[in-house]
């Protein structure tokens, strides 16, 4: 975890987010890219070519630089190496290029969360750069003053499909001595003896190398449930989810348990790529 990307929006979730990038930098020789995009509303076919909003266009971005130069001069960032970017683009498209073309190991960004017609018809720009990001992205909901992945829950179906991406929770978790909690979440709908998810899960640990790991299986009436409940058993302290990325009709009608842990765990949550 030596390149870590953090957009900002200067709110106090995005600062819950910078100060455990901070920790996570600090335990690993790490850098930061602190990241702000710039929306501007477009009032015409390219509202960056129109010279009268040059002098706005300016005023925003010295505005932002005096913002990003102050945030840098926070105590608990002291000793890290940072480097600030500032683009005018969407929010989530930024995010997702300056983490490929960074090179990024990992995205921290700071979510509120959201639910209701909010969730369904709004969404966040966390949630889609959950959905859409190559680069592991982890969530914080809250202030962490002591950022530790000790007990680290990833709930999966250990589907082949899985392996790819579940190499870098091992990298993760083997990078932060973590106890990994391998969970199946068995419901009345996606049900399976405890012989068969226990078969399952044994064969897909045996093709990794993982340091500390434990292998569980959970009943609860939904997956989303019973990661969330699994995880306040335990006292977890991160919740680890392989996201397919759907989009379009596939996204609206399936869902993305990976994006409504996103919203609704207080907990802090890491997604990985399918």
């Amino acid at each position: 975890m030596k390149r870590i990307l953090v957009p900002t929006d200067f709110s106090k979730h995005a600062e819950y987010a910078l100060k455990v990038a901070a920790q996570i930098a600090k335990k690993n020789d790490g850098e930061i890219f602190l990241v702000h995009m710039l929306e501007l509303p477009s009032s015409g076919n390219d509202s960056l070519s129109n010279s009268h909003e040059i002098p706005e266009l300016i005023f925003f971005k010295n505005a932002v630089v005096s913002k990003l130069d102050e945030l840098m001069n926070a105590d608990y960032l002291d000793g890290i190496k940072i480097t600030k970017i500032i683009q005018f683009e969407l929010a989530f498209e930024g995010i997702i290029k300056n983490g490929e073309a960074h090179d990024a190991d990992l995205i921290v960004m700071g979510s509120h969360g959201s639910n209701g017609m909010q969730e369904m018809f709004i969404g966040s720009n966390t949630e889609k750069v959950v959905r859409n990001s190559n680069v592991p992205v982890l969530v914080i909901k809250r202030e962490e003053e002591n950022f530790n992945a000790h007990n680290f829950v990833f709930a999966s179906d250990f589907s082949e499909e899985i392996k790819k991406p579940f190499e870098k929770v091992v990298e993760f978790v083997n990078k932060f001595n973590s106890h990994l909690h391998l969970v199946n979440i068995n419901t009345p709908n996606n049900f399976k003896s405890t012989k068969v998810a226990q078969k399952t899960m044994d064969e897909f640990v045996a093709e990794f190398n993982i340091n500390n790991c434990t292998t569980h299986i959970y009943n609860d009436i939904n997956v989303e449930k019973g990661i969330l409940h699994f995880a306040k058993s335990i006292n977890a302290d991160i919740i680890g989810m392989s996201t397919h990325g759907r989009k379009g009709l596939s996204h609206f009608f399936n869902g993305s348990i990976s994006e409504d842990l996103v919203n609704h765990a207080k907990r802090p949550v890491i997604t990985f790529k399918i």
